[in-house]
């Protein structure tokens, strides 16, 4: 048999217990839900500026890589092969052939053994052994003197280069001078990649 008081405080202990319940429960008020949007939008504003820079650096870093390591491959199969391969801008329209000077290098680029080291035009008994495919983006990426190729002997000297080098500029679209690159090679073959700033802008 239950006992009147035991019941009367097991009934005033669940009451208590509920109204914790239904406190903890409670929902934001329009202030504080307006305090932690203030909150967000001021990180947002400081953060995306830094977030665009760090994306466009990486992208950057990322596409140069590749041309570089191109470079390098193409170099290393001339001096194998012991005949010359040309790196070689392709033409907008068409990513199987060479786009001739003042093509911009994002469009994409071929690498292919040249016995014609004359002319830049992939002629019967010469393959392509790698292509680039045009950039998804719209970062820039043009040659000094509008070179749109580059060829090594099978020495690994870099033949067609006026002055005897050149410098590819790569640019984010809208410019960010901070993340712009830009890729030196000298008669020697040898490439160095340069951050903004001095000659590279």
């Amino acid at each position: 048999m239950i006992c009147p008081i035991h019941v009367v405080a097991f009934s005033r202990a669940t009451f208590r217990t509920s109204l914790r319940v239904v406190r903890r429960l409670r929902g934001v008020t329009a202030v504080e839900l307006m305090v932690v949007l203030a909150v967000v939008a001021i990180l947002a504003t400081v953060a995306a500026p830094s977030f665009i820079d760090l994306t466009q650096r990486n992208r950057v870093a990322t596409e140069v890589n590749g041309f570089v390591g191109d470079l390098q491959f193409a170099r290393a199969e001339a001096i194998r092969r012991g005949e010359t391969v040309t790196v070689c801008a392709t033409s907008a329209t068409n990513t199987a052939v060479c786009g001739g000077n003042n093509t911009p290098w994002q469009n994409g680029w071929l690498i292919f053994n040249n016995g014609n080291a004359s002319n830049i035009t992939i002629d019967t008994g010469e393959t392509v052994m790698r292509r680039q495919a045009k950039w998804s983006g719209t970062d820039t990426f043009t040659a000094s003197g509008g070179l749109g190729a580059i060829t090594y002997s099978r020495d690994g000297f870099a033949l067609n280069l006026p002055g005897g080098t050149v410098q590819l500029t790569l640019n984010t679209s809208p410019v960010n001078a901070k993340a712009t690159r830009c890729v030196t090679l000298n008669l020697a073959g040898r490439q160095q990649v340069l951050t903004a700033g001095g000659t590279c802008s």
